[in-house]
């Protein structure tokens, strides 16, 4: 009955039709939306080449964030991704444990560990190591990430604090995060000052940057994509791949203040 009348429209109203059909069967929202599971650090870059890559692809993007240590949690929780940005070693974990395919792993991007302060406030001097740390332990509470949540740079710093022995003195007045951005708690004046990577430090509004760590005790932390052994969209998340690679994304990973890698 439908047939019969289709084809008693006028043939413009049936390629009118068609095409709305047409166009409606590759809309980004009629099929299944490629989930991405990324580190905080590197979420913006994700996010900010999503309407780029749907447009080319025809297909939605899911992110979602976590810690290094909440994306291990989480894919071990039995979690449904099709691409997983993480330091190399939170994906090599997953790969001995046959979550990622260790094949498909792909270097993107690295990013420094910075300093920074409430917009407006006196910026300490951090050029030398010795600077740094009297910058640490004058400050009334200075931020970070919980070490215990399991992000890289929390971790680092937690051991870079004993190495300095200065632990025990700041520990007490730590503002330790749990994740998410630690710039924040600056706005907040819970704390004076924070110290996270450079690129989760930039979006923050009414907190302003004072520089990286010094150079002799600066940590990079690398971020790598790869697709699970879950995926179902192998071949789409390839592509989210390709596009996080390729030289287009290099200027979104610039101004997200952080490097590419090749």
């Amino acid at each position: 009955m439908m047939i019969k009348r289709f084809k008693s429209l006028p043939s413009a109203c049936l390629a009118v039709l068609g095409s709305v059909l047409l166009s409606a069967a590759l809309a980004p929202a009629s099929a299944q939306p490629l989930q991405v599971l990324s580190a905080g650090a590197f979420k913006p870059v994700v996010v900010d080449l999503a309407a780029p890559f749907e447009a080319e692809q025809r297909r939605a993007l899911r992110v979602d964030n976590g810690t290094a240590g909440e994306i291990l949690k989480r894919m071990r929780a039995g979690e449904s991704w099709d691409v997983i940005v993480a330091p190399p070693g939170t994906l090599k974990v997953l790969a001995d444990e046959g979550r990622i395919d260790a094949a498909s792993i792909r270097p993107v991007a690295r990013v420094a560990i910075g300093v920074a302060v409430k917009r407006g406030s006196p910026k300490p001097d951090i050029r030398t190591v010795e600077q740094f740390r009297e910058a640490v332990l004058t400050a009334r509470a200075p931020a970070f990430i919980d070490p215990k949540a399991g992000g890289s740079s929390g971790i680092y710093l937690d051991g870079l604090f004993q190495r300095m022995g200065i632990a025990e003195t700041i520990r007490p007045r730590a503002v330790l995060v749990p994740g998410g951005l630690v710039a924040e708690r600056l706005v907040t004046g819970e704390a004076d000052l924070a110290i996270h990577q450079i690129s989760e430090i930039l979006p923050v509004a009414g907190a302003e940057l004072v520089g990286p760590l010094p150079d002799s005790i600066q940590n990079f932390t690398v971020y790598a994509a790869a697709l699970t052994r879950t995926s179902g969209q192998a071949a789409m998340g390839s592509a989210l791949i390709a596009m996080l690679k390729g030289q287009g994304a290099a200027t979104v990973i610039r101004a997200r203040g952080m490097e590419r890698v090749d």
